[in-house]
């Protein structure tokens, strides 16, 4: 009986102590995906090979940008700290791929400006430019805070790039599709365009998009490259929980690269939070592409 008593009282301490080991790291998680793997931020660095780009774009250097959700969890010293290292790396173009600010944000006029002022310091040698995500549709003050801080909006346009010599990029942009409008639709100027040369066109082609799922709706072939946000990669990159986490949009495509036929999709994981403030083993991130030879 005095063993048998011993024994209980010892599988009770030992559940006492695993109960414990499992809290103290259940707080030590929580902890750290809600308060430190959020602040952090990290340069991603991809090589775009193509044999197509000639000397005058090879080493041409593209930095995306996705997803702040400014004004929840995403705050002024966040935007203060990325705008710093971008500027790090001396850009040719910056682009942006949808969801500068989160649903939630009590907007104002200061706050804007605040914005524009601080991503007006973004340098690029080429350009900067932006679309729309599903969360900026919610704020008039959207289309003012991109100009403002000399950006191009791409929603349903392009822009031809053009660095030393007479070849040319392409860059098209199509607008969030919480909108409801057809995708073929947003990007028919940029597939005109595309359609009116025989010979002597761009010699390379990026599309910015947000929601990645829609790209199969478009002749992705026409596109060399193709950049999108608003996966957030499930914020906690975890087998199943983060499958479980992905939006609409981002259910077929959510990883970070995919090869599309004769094109490649780059999606940001994105720097800011929504819904919660919470992200594990996912570190926001400003990509960095250079294309080469």
């Amino acid at each position: 009986m005095v063993k048998y008593m011993a024994k209980k009282k010892k599988r009770k301490h030992t559940f006492l102590k695993i109960m414990l080991a499992l809290i103290i790291v259940g707080v030590i998680t929580y902890a750290y995906g809600a308060y430190v793997e959020p602040k952090q931020l990290a340069v991603e660095e991809h090589t775009v090979q193509n044999k197509n780009l000639t000397d005058d774009l090879d080493g041409f250097k593209i930095i995306h940008i996705s997803d702040l959700h400014y004004g929840k969890y995403y705050q002024f010293k966040d935007l203060q700290k990325m705008v710093k290292r971008i500027n790090e790396l001396n850009a040719d173009i910056v682009v942006l791929t949808g969801d500068l600010l989160d649903k939630d944000t009590k907007m104002t006029t200061s706050m804007a400006d605040k914005i524009s002022t601080e991503m007006q310091k973004i340098s690029a040698n080429s350009g900067k430019y932006a679309i729309n995500g599903e969360d900026d549709l919610n704020f008039d003050e959207w289309e003012n805070i991109i100009a403002s801080s000399g950006f191009m909006n791409l929603n349903n346009n392009y822009d031809t790039i053009y660095k030393n010599g007479y070849d040319s990029i392409l860059l098209a942009g199509v607008s969030t599709m919480a909108d409801k409008e057809s995708i073929i639709n947003k990007n028919q100027k940029a597939e005109n365009f595309l359609n009116s040369f025989e010979k002597d066109g761009p010699i390379y082609s990026i599309l910015l998009i947000h929601e990645p799922d829609y790209i199969d709706e478009l002749d992705s072939n026409k596109y060399n490259l193709v950049l999108a946000g608003h996966s957030h990669y499930g914020q906690v990159n975890l087998p199943i929980i983060n499958t479980l986490l992905y939006p609409k949009g981002a259910t077929k495509y959510h990883y970070n690269h995919y090869k599309l036929k004769h094109s490649e999709l780059y999606i940001s994981n994105g720097l800011g939070n929504t819904d919660f403030n919470f992200r594990l083993f996912n570190t926001p991130t400003i990509n960095v592409y250079r294309l080469i030879k």
